[in-house]
């Protein structure tokens, strides 16, 4: 009798997890657009019968493929947390138990998504309307008589219903984006210089000799890529034993692959000039507009010493090449509609880059108007996708913000912060860095502070933040500094100073999605100092 009991219960337990997942999943598929199961039915096209994906309208629909084919269960949700990462559905994931960071860790030895179609999803992801429709008149010959495209992804995969694209053959892409977007190509060659690693036993990938190519990082897992390296130097006689030994007596376990990959990539990366990143076109005629936007009378204070910073980067930006514009004192709203005018703006066509420098009063994720209402930093950045704006597409686009980003008073002597009085500081929920610029390639947020925390200005010298970027900018631009390593060195400059008081520091952070290196080119006048 207490046997019969304890499977009963047991069978109670069962049903209540299953009852539990099957809920999770239709939370999950309520809350996707027909965009995201666009995504997943494309994603998983190497996992499941084309015939059945194509009766698929709704997530759960999906859903139910995937655990018929046992590739879902209530024990094992990790390909749809893949699934739903690589279509930036971030938010959902805790549903699931997990967060981007725990699937990023997992996905170099649970991933399922094959190398190839990443690479088309990534392709998708920065084809706009407009490419789409140069796309389809350059396929003319190949398309069927009065076929609409409703998106990117339908194109792909009638291309491969031809038989026109396969993992082993990539050529009528070439084909489109050699004349399209030329900048997408580095995405094709990735993939193409990846699969030119060809398996050996036990799947050890070892380099043809051509060399070591970057791509590999991107598309091997993470097991793969140490095999690899250890066969490459191996066979060039080089001491792999060493580096291994000493991660694994670090006690490092899961950061042992990671570790040692870095440290070979340093080695190949000294031996093989080729192994390098490539940086973003900065040659044209010109170079790009820089908006600066300067906060500085608000209706109950007024932010001594902005004009100095506002005077500074005008300057610098100026003597880099690009065409600043300033504008003074706007509201929530005047900040939008500027957002939308320059989005629309046909001239950045012809630019290399677009920056906008943000000098204001702020909170978390936020900035404000002179009317004291918050302006997400998110949506102003997204004005600028590739999608929202097309003429920018695979261009850098870099914003700097100096705004505190929490709501502690600091007021020491000469030293002002960039937060609200008390009297206007209502209650905000924190917001990572990282949520405030958009999920795609080629964005920079440089952020005077980290979240939570009150930048400093000097009410006649200027904000330690802007200040700093300028002169580091003027430093090393002229000895041919990338944006990354410049802002690292903003980042040492700003932490080493404190308040007259030696009580107050401040920590800067920036935030990217850039594919390239971002190399101001070398101005033949001075700086201006």
């Amino acid at each position: 009798l207490l046997s019969g009991r304890e499977t009963i219960g047991s069978s109670n337990m069962e049903n209540d997890v299953s009852l539990k997942f099957h809920q999770q999943l239709l939370l999950i598929s309520e809350n996707l657009v027909t965009e995201d199961v666009t995504a997943l039915k494309f994603l998983c096209m190497d996992l499941l019968q084309l015939s059945k994906l194509e009766g698929v309208k709704t997530g759960a629909d999906i859903f139910k493929l995937l655990m018929a084919q046992e590739y879902l269960n209530a024990e094992d949700t990790f390909l749809l947390a893949e699934l739903l990462y690589r279509i930036k559905c971030h938010s959902l994931l805790e549903k699931l138990g997990y967060t981007k960071e725990k699937v990023q860790e997992r996905l170099h030895e649970k991933g399922r998504v094959s190398p190839y179609r990443q690479m088309l999803y990534e392709l998708s992801e920065n084809i706009t309307n407009e490419m789409l429709k140069e796309i389809i008149f350059l396929l003319q010959s190949h398309l069927p008589k009065r076929w609409i495209t409703p998106c990117a992804l339908d194109l792909l995969t009638l291309l491969e219903k031809q038989g026109l694209l396969t993992k082993d053959n990539v050529q009528i892409l070439e084909y489109i984006f050699k004349t399209v977007s030329p900048d997408l190509l580095e995405i094709i060659d990735c993939y193409k210089k990846a699969k030119g690693f060809l398996p050996l036993s036990n799947n050890i990938y070892h380099a043809k000799a051509c060399g070591v190519s970057v791509c590999l990082v991107k598309f091997l897992n993470l097991t793969d890529k140490l095999k690899c390296f250890k066969e490459y130097l191996n066979l060039r006689g080089q001491k792999f034993c060493n580096i291994e030994k000493c991660c694994r007596q670090n006690g490092h376990t899961s950061g042992v692959i990671h570790t040692s990959v870095h440290v070979l990539l340093s080695l190949i990366k000294a031996k093989h000039s080729a192994f390098t990143i490539s940086s973003y076109k900065m040659d044209g005629p010109h170079r790009g507009f820089c908006v600066i936007i300067n906060n500085v009378n608000f209706n109950s204070s007024q932010r001594k010493g902005s004009c100095k910073d506002a005077e500074q980067l005008e300057s610098v930006f100026t003597w880099l090449g690009l065409d600043v514009r300033t504008y003074t004192d706007l509201t929530s709203g005047d900040i939008i509609n500027l957002m939308q005018t320059w989005q629309h703006v046909q001239d950045h066509k012809d630019r290399n880059c677009f920056i906008c420098c943000i000098l204001s009063h702020g909170e978390s994720g936020a900035i404000y108007g002179t009317d004291d209402k918050l302006v997400s930093i998110r949506v102003l950045t997204t004005h600028f996708t590739a999608k929202q704006c097309p003429q920018l597409a695979a261009k850098p686009k870099l914003f700097f913000i100096q705004a505190c980003q929490g709501n502690n008073i600091q007021s020491p002597v000469y030293v002002d912060t960039d937060g609200p009085t008390p009297d206007s500081s209502p209650v905000q929920e924190r917001v990572s860095l990282s949520e405030s610029i958009p999920e795609e390639a080629d964005f920079l947020l440089g952020m005077a502070t980290v979240d939570g925390c009150v930048s400093f200005r000097h009410i006649e010298e200027g904000s330690w933040y802007i200040q700093a970027l300028c002169r580091k900018l003027q430093l090393l631009v002229p000895r041919g500094e990338d944006i990354l390593s410049i802002l690292t060195q903003v980042n040492e400059d700003v932490a080493k100073r404190v308040n007259p008081s030696g009580r107050k520091k401040q920590m800067p952070q920036p935030a990217y999605t850039l594919r390239r290196k971002f190399i101001f080119p070398i101005p033949m006048a001075p700086p201006p100092l």
